[in-house]
């Protein structure tokens, strides 16, 4: 077995760890929730969600990670109890990731699409229906659509074919780089347009008339949610940048930056879409059709608006592509792990089964349209559902009562482990909280998931 993998620095752990929290999500789900729930009401809470429940299960899958050096599986089976078998969880893990990302891939392509859309100039002239038009004729075209995938997952497992160091390191540090860069020349041009300023108060000024007209409770359900699947915890997805960490810096304090790199992300992509539609008078939408509809509206009708929606759509396909990397990650070393393959060999295994794999959901807008499986949804949002309701949620209360509880690997060796190293540390004082408030926040999240919306 080859010596474990290791990161060369600690800015390139936080930029490869926010880089998987970091996707699509941040930018199509986290504006629009804050604008429907009154604004900076739902940021107070989200931000209060965030450090009491995202960042304590972010450090008990790193911990999980750094404290064994292995991945998903074996990382249970080193620090689980004799004859237990929490470790049985670590293949959920496996094929959840599996599982997002025979979706993702299909989206991070519709972005690589729009980038090149907007750079060859074929929305120069459009307007309104014909805009829309463009992304159903994607949608509607196998091919295409294929071929953007294709594109994106062999490009993932070529980063991730090369060591950490060397590939998923080098690659996603200088494409984090650019995104941050990217997003903020973006967020200032955009708070730079007339009427601008209307948008920024309908985002972020406290607006509690709105939210106690959504219904303060459904705030903050909305907030917990978002806090919680934002760092796409509970299929290990953290944990095995965890097993390539050193001991040098405590958890907490490492798992409070990345939630941090994810949070000025979302709110910077609220600031860029917000004021733009504001400023044109086009009504900010929730999820595909705001980025894919909503805004080339925006930028077809301001000045350089071909430069403004090529830039954008370079940052939204570094945005997915960094959390396609990361997640890849998790796969190649999962059957480095267990199956003792080389990395050359396991990336070439994924990638042919990844290519497989991911065909359903391309075609479940065209040539499979006819096909709904969970509660009526398509193929895309039935695995979407069973990832984010139910893997997401359940894996991470199972990774709680692992870390927490006598029967798994026990409160006080995951305290030792978390408080390992220079940075804030976690205090024993919170074991209560961890043991018995906590599970029941993250019970109510998995149970709201499972009820049909009305």
């Amino acid at each position: 077995m080859n010596e474990r993998d290791s990161f060369r620095s600690r800015l390139g752990f936080l930029l490869v760890s926010a880089g998987c929290a970091i996707g699509i999500g941040n930018v199509w789900k986290f504006p629009y929730v804050t604008g429907a729930n009154g604004g900076g009401v739902f940021v107070l809470f989200y931000l209060l969600f965030l450090v009491t429940m995202g960042v304590p299960v972010m450090v008990m899958e790193l911990a999980v990670g750094r404290g064994s050096r292995k991945s998903a599986v074996l990382g249970y089976k080193a620090l689980e109890k004799p004859g237990s078998k929490w470790h049985i969880h670590g293949w959920f893990c496996l094929a959840g990731c599996f599982l997002l990302m025979m979706y993702y891939t299909t989206v991070s392509g519709w972005m690589l699409a729009y980038f090149v859309k907007f750079l060859t100039g074929t929305f120069d002239g459009l307007t309104g229906e014909a805009i829309d038009n463009v992304f159903f004729s994607m949608l509607g075209n196998p091919k295409e659509m294929a071929a953007y995938m294709v594109i994106t997952v062999l490009a993932g497992f070529l980063v991730n074919s090369s060591s950490v160091e060397k590939g998923l390191e080098r690659v996603t540090k200088v494409m984090m780089i650019a995104l941050l860069i990217l997003i903020t020349v973006l967020a200032v041009h955009s708070l730079m347009l007339p009427g601008a300023a209307e948008g920024v108060k309908f985002y972020l000024l406290p607006d509690f008339g709105r939210a106690m007209e959504n219904g303060i409770g459904n705030v903050i359900v909305a907030a917990m949610n978002q806090s919680f699947f934002t760092l796409s915890l509970g299929i290990a997805s953290m944990e095995i940048f965890g097993s390539y960490m050193s001991k040098d810096q405590s958890l907490p304090g490492e798992a409070v930056r990345i939630a941090g790199l994810d949070t000025f992300v979302a709110i910077l992509s609220g600031l860029i879409i917000f004021p733009a539609c504001f400023s044109y008078q086009v009504q900010p939408d929730a999820g595909p059709s705001l980025i894919f509809m909503t805004l080339p509206k925006v930028f077809v009708n301001m000045p350089l608006g071909r430069v403004w929606g090529t830039l954008f759509f370079v940052f939204m396909t570094f945005a997915s592509f960094s959390t396609v990397t990361a997640v890849f990650e998790n796969l190649v070393a999962g059957c480095m792990d267990n199956f003792g393959w080389e990395r050359g060999r396991s990336s070439i295994v994924n990638c042919i089964l990844m290519l497989i794999c991911s065909l359903p959901c391309v075609l479940g807008y065209n040539v499979w349209s006819n096909i709904h499986l969970i509660g009526g949804r398509d193929i895309l949002d039935s695995e979407d559902f069973i990832v984010s309701n139910l893997l997401l949620p359940a894996g991470a209360l199972i990774y709680l009562l692992f870390c927490v509880s006598r029967w798994g690997w026990g409160f006080d060796k995951f305290l030792a482990e978390c408080n390992t190293g220079e940075g804030l540390k976690f205090s024993p004082k919170l074991k209560v909280y961890f043991r018995y408030i906590l599970p029941l926040l993250i019970l109510v999240i998995l149970i709201a998931g499972l009820i049909p919306a009305k």
